[in-house]
């Protein structure tokens, strides 16, 4: 089977393209550039990260990992796209006062897609495309669709992240780490001899400071309690996300939390812990990736954020084609325009984006 592998220059997808040659796999590698060379983005952002200017280092490092298992390597420039879709969400969602999630953007609309897309426009022939996520994809052959699932070693596990994947994209896709745990995977990387054996994991979306990419004057606004009262003054909401403890300068008696986000008044709404508590959320734009849309009420398991372990829910479907999530226990720290991702065990069954909480 003839095998494209998307290269990022560190150690996870250099393993992928590790076991599937020892296979007995046609392996090809690729590397998606998504930084524009002629973006004028502050030094902060200029720091390692997903989106960085120093992504001409994983590049050589991607093509060093292809030379030393003799596969044929690409670079293919995805910045376009990834400007247009990812970067213009971000910027819409953070100015909306909600935050996003440009992961999962990315992996549905620029990793999963463009790339391998890309790649076949440019004359590349392969049968199936793989990634280093820890994550699991099976087919079941009773609803015929296929299926995805949480990776084995929960604390790497990134299903979270890939749960807009759809139907077409999970048939051509291989994610073979997710049976092994990341120490599997470095013993991996060393029997091979890469020097990204030790290679520390790749950062978030960024490192640096988000109105490089915003660019927004500041907007001098207010801090405000759930009653109204005013605590202090922010520049601009879009520095500020529910559940955020930090970074507010406000003196209190108590740490203090924002427990909402209001653009349309210019407020950003703080409290105490025991008022940073959800019992549950509106979510739209559902993806039932491992089963079909349902259509009547049901209790399940949901994650809001990746690293939590899921938690019982009562998902119902609402005329308008949104879905209501009610929460048996409250949480913290749920963020309009985040993701609430569904479980039965290991699978993921879908998600969707939270628009109200």
């Amino acid at each position: 089977m003839k095998v494209l592998v998307g290269l990022s220059g560190g150690v996870d997808s250099a393993v992928v393209a590790y076991i599937l040659k020892r296979s007995g796999h046609e392996v090809i590698g690729a590397t998606m550039k998504v930084w524009d060379d002629n973006t004028d983005f502050g030094s902060s952002l200029k720091a390692k990260g997903c989106f960085s200017a120093h992504q001409e280092e994983d590049i050589a490092s991607a093509r060093k990992i292809a030379l030393a298992l003799d596969i044929p390597y690409y670079v293919f420039d995805c910045s376009q796209e990834y400007k247009k879709i990812v970067l213009s969400n971000f910027k819409s969602e953070y100015l909306a006062g909600r935050t996003p999630n440009p992961c999962v953007i990315c992996n549905t609309s620029i990793k999963f897609d463009a790339l391998p897309k890309t790649a076949k426009a440019q004359g590349l022939e392969f049968d199936k495309f793989a990634t280093g996520h820890y994550a699991r994809v099976g087919y079941d052959i009773i609803s015929k669709r296929f299926h995805l699932y949480r990776g084995l070693e929960k604390k790497r596990d990134q299903s979270y992240f890939l749960y807009r994947l759809t139907q077409e994209q999970l048939k051509d896709v291989i994610m073979p780490l997710g049976r092994y745990t990341k120490e599997e995977t470095r013993t991996f990387a060393k029997s091979a001899g890469f020097e990204v054996a030790n290679k520390k994991d790749s950062q978030d979306f960024y490192s640096g400071n988000i109105n490089d990419i915003l660019k927004q004057d500041a907007k001098i606004g207010n801090f405000v309690t759930t009653d109204g009262k005013v605590l202090g003054h922010h520049e601009g909401i879009w520095h500020y996300t529910v559940g955020q403890r930090k970074g507010m300068g406000i003196a209190a008696e108590r740490p203090l939390y924002v427990i909402d986000i209001r653009p349309q008044t210019n407020e950003v709404v703080v409290g105490f812990e025991e008022e940073a508590g959800c019992n549950g959320v509106i979510a739209d734009r559902l993806n039932w990736v491992s089963i079909p849309q349902i259509d009547k009420e049901m209790t399940i398991k949901a994650k809001v954020r990746s690293a939590q372990e899921p938690f019982k829910v009562c998902v119902k479907p609402l005329a308008n084609g949104q879905y209501q999530v009610d929460f048996l226990e409250p949480q913290k720290g749920v963020a309009t325009g985040q993701s609430v991702v569904f479980y039965a065990k290991d699978m993921v069954l879908g998600g969707g984006l939270i628009v109200k909480s």
